[in-house]
């Protein structure tokens, strides 16, 4: 059975990254009729924050990533915070002294930066000598029991190939001899992130692991660590980075990409779904799809290698179909009860038609609506140069050709046009600018018929003699 999961720390907001890594192996799991697993890795005592836990259950859920075992589900492989799981590690780290894979390394901070210092010097990757290693056991256990501070450092193989195939990058391999024993536990007794990760994914029967390729050093580490636990391991996938339209990695200086960020700014979550989806992975179909179908044409060995690019002008592509795809009701419920309250009952449905197709986010509803019901917008320099240059004349015009055809926007129009000689953009600039102070917007028909009377007050305003 395929099992997923996603394993964040809760010392932070969800960006981009993160929500790609969670979609992924979600779809993996849908794809296959498996789990997906929430674990929440909470061990680093200093960041770790409970009101960012329950940002990243919020955004996840937002996303619409149901997940079937997690802190606030449960499950039978609980518990599902890591910072409850540390007398399992404790108890597999001391099997791992006791069989000889792990021992005591009394070597200060400073005594380890003066040996990196030399290799480096000497051309050399630096990584640990294994001076501790070669420690009588004898003495090693009585400096243990006289409390002389010191880590636990996994014994590495020497001349074994690590080897795996990889979900993503294919298959992978390398020498054991380049990594040098490394640190399993710190000296304030605290358990390395890769042993406990690697360890919980095998007690959690986690099949799949898609994952950034920012970890891709740790998996050797996790291979040598779950075979010497004779534990299981799971099929390691590593995802390229996302990077912004500057080509860099992203930060928080390419833009609004925290989950909540975006959340808050009104994306729906079948946008960023949609969009997330398809960073560095390609779909048959390019229209807006649901979980179930993302998932039917998911394929980890079709994700590309390449980082793959953010664009925001791709992102809100998505979210203009998903703006299209709500029904009327939902619209509503989106933009939110402060742009209906300002609508009359009467011209909701007209309303709707008339503004949905200019709004990507509900604030530009509430624009419309204080455009519409209350004032237009008040005009620049080059929309006062615009009803400059039309003239009185052009207005007086348009009151004139409204009076008479205000229930035919066409006619309207034709008349107008007959009168001034104006057309195109010389007719229909000035005619948007006196009605809502912006050049571009709904269709002047529609516009016309929620405006009412207030049409003509606002032509008139530009015509001499009012």
């Amino acid at each position: 059975m395929t099992r997923t999961r996603f394993a964040p720390s809760p010392t932070g907001l969800i960006h981009l990254g993160n929500a790609r890594t969670a979609l992924f192996n979600a779809l993996l799991a849908r794809r296959d009729g498996g789990a997906f697993i929430l674990r929440i890795e909470d061990t680093d005592r200093e960041r770790s924050r409970p009101e960012y836990e329950t940002a990243l259950i919020e955004d996840l859920a937002w996303l619409g990533l149901g997940w079937d075992e997690g802190p606030d589900r449960g499950g039978p492989h609980g518990p599902y915070r890591q910072s409850q799981r540390s007398e399992r590690h404790h108890a597999l780290l001391r099997g791992l002294v006791e069989r000889g894979h792990a021992y005591p390394c009394f070597c200060s901070p400073e005594a380890l930066e003066a040996e990196r210092r030399a290799q480096r010097a000497q051309g050399q990757p630096p990584r640990y000598s294994g001076r501790c290693a070669r420690l009588d056991p004898g003495e090693a256990a009585r400096r243990v029991a006289a409390g002389e501070p010191h880590t636990l450092r996994f014994r590495v193989p020497h001349g074994r190939e690590i080897a795996w195939d990889d979900l993503v990058r294919g298959p992978q391999r390398i020498d054991s001899t380049t990594l040098g024993d490394f640190v399993l536990r710190r000296t304030d007794g605290g358990v390395a992130f890769f042993f406990a990760n690697a360890v919980d994914d095998a007690d959690m029967a986690v099949s799949h692991v898609l994952r950034g390729e920012d970890h891709l050093a740790n998996t050797p580490r996790q291979l040598l660590i779950l075979q010497a636990l004779g534990l299981p391991a799971p099929r390691y996938g590593h995802l390229p980075l996302i990077v912004g339209e500057d080509g860099r990695p992203l930060s928080k200086r390419s833009g609004a990409l925290a989950v909540a960020e975006l959340r808050e700014r009104g994306y729906l979550p079948a946008a960023v779904v949609n969009h997330l989806a398809r960073l560095g992975h390609r779909y048959p179909d390019e229209q807006l799809l649901d979980l179930d179908a993302l998932a039917r044409d998911f394929d980890p060995a079709a994700i590309h290698r390449a980082p793959a690019r953010h664009q925001s002008q791709t992102l809100d592509h998505w979210q203009r179909l998903a703006v299209d795809a709500l029904d009327d009701q939902s619209w509503w419920q989106w933009v939110g009860p402060g742009v209906a309250e300002r609508v009359p009952e009467v011209d909701r449905a007209a309303f709707l038609q008339a503004v949905r197709p200019n709004c990507l986010f509900p604030h530009q509803a509430g624009e419309w609506a204080e455009i519409i019901y209350h004032r237009p917008e008040a005009p620049d320099i080059e929309a006062r140069q615009v009803l400059e240059a039309a003239g009185p004349g052009f207005f007086c015009a348009a009151v004139e050709a409204l009076r008479a055809h205000r229930d035919d926007p066409k006619a309207f129009l034709a008349a107008l046009k007959a009168a001034t000689g104006a057309k195109g953009k010389g007719l229909f600039l000035p005619l948007r600018l006196a009605l809502t102070g912006r050049p571009h917007g709904p269709e002047l028909g529609h516009l016309l018929r929620l405006l009412g009377p207030r049409a003509e007050e606002r032509l008139a305003a530009h015509c001499h003699g009012n």
